[in-house]
């Protein structure tokens, strides 16, 4: 092509051409040109000045007066590559009923007999190319790669566009909104059942809170059923504070503090049937004779409160129970926690995250705006995580992800894995996997460090704890509003309003033999029962009465009103050099020699001895005041709780207090994990009774046991639980 013979068309519009006839696109301009006129193209079809005068027109010309629908290649967007740049002016709308109009030729349109064009008139048009014009859709269609095309297209039909629209592109997990709710299968490997295994310890952990006189060395569990997991739309009457609908969907929720907050309530249900409890039983060495199996129901939920503005858990209850075979019998509990702790324990406090694999994970909550994508990695409240790629659930496709958590790792604790399946539009995984081996044998391992050891030592009883199990959705509802979490609020309570001052906290450690009490509640205080040593002559409790004249102190204290004139005593001491033992005895009237009744007394396990790790305190009374404070802490009162409608004791209610400080095994591994700090104080109630029910014609007898923990220091209440049995 000569320099002079440049084409009017553009090189996008020159491309086009190319791709409709299976040519190249690369190269020059002029390059093109001479490609697709070497292809057969005339040189008025690529651009080029005519050198022959126009022919005159034919008879199957189209007259002026005739009106057919005619799409050109005018606008040089219209076909282009989508690797060519985009245009600065937006593209004009495109009539689509004109489309609709256009008819798809078949791919026989390469016979003799020229194909027909429908319009007003159906004159017969030429199978050549047309020279008098730019290119129509009818001239593209025509050729016989494009009809290939076509066709192809036509017969995948839906199933093409499946394939397109189903590649799974990457996304960050979906916000949680009140109204959520999700209903999910729980599952396991074994015949279709998770698994829950506690040896030795652990199945004194468990034990603890059943009342047997069995010797069982292993406890395992083998169950199914189903779950619900939902995030509860709070109505107006929670925001009578706010003056405003602003934070709607949110619930108001008391602390541990005493206040009112606005908080997210997450609710998540399990019934489980079939429930099947295998307890092995001791005999000598032998733990694998005398199995005993029982299959029943049990039914857990548990109901969470995260705070709007500073997202903490502010309350944790769980409410259980199960109906089991004799010898186990029907138990239930409602467990009430305010910021701490958990179904782990000290499993949770040490290792934060595990609570995660309880229930569907919530996807915002572990990996936050991570992007999840194939290959992505990220690591969140203990969780290492990673995309491992695409797989079918449901029949779509979702991200695979695998995590496991580094500190159970890391301190030689064990074992935790979940495998988690995540679908986008679902703020919870679609299904989860969790394997979790929990052994104090780990930390035997080669790779553990001696602090890994000692952690390990201080933190698991012996034997093992092993959960395995599946959760999969079963039906999803979203709700409309997303949680207001990050926001404040009107009514949120001032951080000066919740704890107690300076001046209310007493300093004891260095002249007190005793936590400060002064209880106006109860009939005899902690400085009546310490003023009974000063009747009772050494022979009596001598160590007791050694340690308290040479700087010991009463690290254990109890006392329950048993009549309306007599209160019992019980009183854990520990001397300088770290010898301990306790002292049981009554109390009637105004202490004296005979009024102050001794019972016994025993000696205890070398206990640690701090008095300088014994932090401030409240005294009991107040700690008694705030907590027998109706307005506060109305959960409390009631027959079945501590406290009368009046703000009395309930008659049969026992009080304590505990310190616990920095010492020998414990006092190593806090340096190993902190500073070593202060100890700790709390106060404990309880109660425990029986009663008679009816149910379904028979009698039943009823045992509870009500308990209460606060933290002296705070005078924050940090959990109650009530536990009923029925026999």
């Amino acid at each position: 092509m000569s320099d002079e013979q440049t084409s009017s068309l553009t090189v996008a519009k020159l491309k086009a051409f190319c791709i409709l006839n299976d040519l190249p696109t690369s190269g020059k301009k002029s390059e093109i040109v001479d490609r697709l006129l070497e292809f057969g193209l005339s040189e008025k079809e690529v651009g080029l000045p005519s050198k022959v005068a126009p022919a005159a027109p034919s008879k199957v010309e189209k007259s002026s007066t005739e009106s057919e629908i005619v799409l050109s290649l005018e606008d040089e967007d219209t076909m282009a590559p989508a690797e060519l740049e985009e245009p600065e002016v937006d593209d004009p709308p495109v009539n689509q009923e004109e489309i609709l109009d256009a008819e798809i030729l078949d791919a026989e349109m390469i016979d003799e007999e020229p194909p027909k064009v429908i319009k007003k008139t159906e004159p017969k048009v030429s199978n050549k190319r047309v020279s008098d014009g730019p290119a129509t859709l009818l001239d593209i269609v025509r050729k016989p790669q494009v009809a290939a095309v076509l066709l192809t297209l036509v017969i995948l039909g839906a199933g093409g566009y499946y394939y397109l629209d189903n590649q799974l592109d990457s996304f960050t997990a979906e916000q949680l909104r009140y109204g959520d709710a999700m209903q999910y299968q729980i599952s396991g490997d074994n015949d279709g059942l998770a698994s829950f295994l506690a040896t030795e310890g652990y199945v004194e952990l468990v034990m603890d809170q059943l009342e047997t006189e069995d010797e069982i060395c292993k406890l395992s569990l083998d169950f199914a059923g189903v779950g619900g997991l939902s995030i509860t739309d709070g109505g107006t009457s929670e925001l009578v504070n706010e003056g405003s609908t602003d934070r709607l969907g949110a619930v108001r929720v008391v602390g541990g503090m005493g206040a009112e907050w606005l908080a997210v309530e997450t609710v998540n249900t399990n019934s489980l049937e079939p429930f099947r409890v295998n307890r092995h039983l001791s005999i000598g060495s032998i733990c694998e004779f005398g199995a005993i199996t029982g299959s029943g129901t049990a039914d857990l939920t548990t109901t969470s409160y995260t705070e709007l503005r500073n997202q903490d858990t502010k309350a944790t209850q769980l409410e259980w129970g199960f109906d089991l075979p004799s010898p186990i019998g029907k138990y239930q509990g409602t467990t009430m926690s305010y910021g701490v702790g958990g179904l782990l324990g000290d499993l949770e406090t040490l290792a934060p995250g595990l609570a995660l694999m309880m229930q569907p994970v919530e996807i915002a909550h572990l990996f936050a705006n991570d992007l999840i994508d194939n290959g992505a990695t990220g690591s969140n409240l203990g969780w290492d995580w990673r995309v491992i790629g695409n797989d079918e659930f449901g029949g779509d496709l979702v991200w695979k992800i695998v995590a496991t958590h580094h500190d159970i790792d890391a301190y030689c604790l064990g074992s935790a894995t979940m495998n988690l399946w995540v679908e986008e539009d679902n703020p919870w995984a679609a299904k989860q996997t969790v394997d979790v081996v929990i052994s104090e044998n780990q930390a035997s391992d080669s790779g553990c460090s001696p602090a890994s050891q000692l952690l390990n030592d201080y933190v698991l009883p012996e034997g093992e704890l092993e959960l395995h199990h599946t959760f999969t959705k079963i039906s999803l509802q979203r709700g409309e509003k997303q949680l207001d979490l990050g926001l404040t609020y009107n009514s949120k309570p001032q951080a000066n309003q919740l704890g107690p001052s300076s001046s209310e906290l007493e300093s004891w450690r260095e002249y007190d033999l005793h936590m400060p009490d002064d209880s106006t509640l109860r009939q005899h205080s902690f400085e009546d029962a310490l003023s009974c040593f000063d009747y009772w002559p050494n022979s009596i409790a001598p160590g007791a009465s050694r340690a308290l004249e040479e700087n010991g102190y009463i690290w254990r204290g109890t006392t329950q009103d048993i009549s309306s004139t007599v209160s019992q005593w019980n009183l854990s001491w520990v001397a300088s050099d770290e010898q301990a033992g306790w002292v049981q005895f009554n109390l009637t009237g105004i202490p004296s020699e005979e009024n102050c009744q001794y019972d016994k007394r025993g000696d205890l396990d070398s206990t640690a001895w701090n008095r300088d790790s014994i932090p401030n305190t409240l005294n009991i009374t107040k700690l008694e005041t705030r907590f027998s404070d109706s307005s506060k802490y109305n959960v409390l009162f009631g027959d079945k709780r501590f406290f009368t409608s009046s703000g009395a004791y309930q008659d049969d209610v026992q009080v304590g207090y505990l310190i616990a400080v920095p010492g020998n095994d414990i006092g190593s591994i806090l340096s190993q994990i902190g500073d070593g700090g202060d100890g700790a104080v709390t106060l404990d109630i309880s109660r425990s009774w029986d009663e008679e029910v009816e149910s379904g014609g028979a009698v039943y007898t009823e045992q509870h046991q009500l308990n209460l923990l606060a933290d002296a220091t705070e005078g924050r209440l940090v959990g109650w639980s009530l536990i009923t049995s029925r026999t």
